[in-house]
């Protein structure tokens, strides 16, 4: 059997997706598409699938009821280019194969990353890993990229020196600031992919991160545009509820303020509550839901 070919992924392969100043996302190459995860479900599933007469709506039923083995038969290769600290945190996805530019046998390439003003935000009070989405003034911004700039020249500097006095690459590295740029290729299944992009695409995900999960997603779609519409009305668009927010939902429909109904439901945590809110006011926005 020949390998799928999807004219819409060949003609973005080894397409460069800027991401921030300097760095990039491109899909190196691919294995299946739509019809993969169809071909694989209806091995799996036999006689049971001849119930859902197209492919589109198997993929949608595979996605709603988190049949996810047929997903995984659809792979990604990227080749991306990011600052070190992204890296960092992507590479908490542990469900990836990945391999990174070594600075124990390279030397850095010398880019690193200087954010643009409006990413540059305070502390947040309720989320001690956030910032704000409000940029800081004007001053404090360009002054916060003055400090990058010179702190990352001085340490490139300072790795040269020493780079030239023969000392060697793997202790030189350790000048360089983790906003210096790193590469590297990252071989994915499409499940394991969702999963990351849900959580990535986050409006709570880090703003750079979100940068290269927004173009990754873009290419997603051009592999597997049916799978990704499926991901993202039933997954990525969609809202959990658990047995606290259920309850807490009734009691708010029943006509109970919504900090007595939190209450009555058992919240405990000041973030929980906060998340309910959250949710409470996505499903009663535009009417969808009304109060008595």
């Amino acid at each position: 059997m020949s390998r799928l070919i999807i004219p819409e992924a060949e003609q973005i392969l080894e397409k460069e997706y800027k991401c921030l100043d300097k760095g990039f996302v491109v899909l190196v190459d691919y294995m299946g598409g739509d019809e993969s995860i169809v071909q694989a479900a209806r091995v799996s599933y036999g006689k049971g699938t001849k119930s859902l007469t197209d492919d589109k709506g198997l993929i949608r039923y595979l996605m709603r009821h988190d049949h996810t083995t047929p997903f995984e038969m659809v792979e990604l290769k990227f080749h991306c280019k990011m600052p070190i600290f992204v890296a960092r945190e992507w590479i908490r996805h542990r469900t990836a194969s990945v391999n990174e530019y070594s600075l124990r046998y390279s030397e850095p390439e010398g880019d690193f990353y200087v954010p643009e003003l409006e990413a540059i935000g305070f502390q947040t009070k309720g989320n001690r890993q956030g910032r704000t989405e409000e940029a800081v003034p004007e001053d404090k911004g360009r002054k916060f990229q003055e400090y990058v700039r010179e702190v990352s020249e001085l340490a490139l500097k300072r790795y040269q020196e020493m780079n030239e006095a023969g000392v060697a690459r793997e202790l030189a590295r350790m000048f360089l600031p983790v906003n210096f740029y790193t590469r590297w290729y990252w071989k994915i299944d499409l499940h394991n992919l969702f999963h990351f992009l849900r959580l990535r695409l986050d409006q709570r995900a880090q703003h750079e991160i979100r940068v290269y999960a927004q173009k990754m997603a873009e290419i997603t779609k051009k592999v597997a545009p049916v799978a990704y519409e499926a991901f993202e009305d039933y997954k990525l668009k969609s809202l959990n509820l658990s047995k606290l927010e259920i309850e807490a939902l009734d009691l708010v429909l029943e006509g109970m303020e919504i900090e007595e109904a939190c209450d009555k439901a058992g919240f405990k945590k000041g973030r929980e509550k906060n998340e309910f809110k959250e949710k409470l006011e996505v499903l009663l926005k535009k009417e969808r839901l009304t109060r008595p």
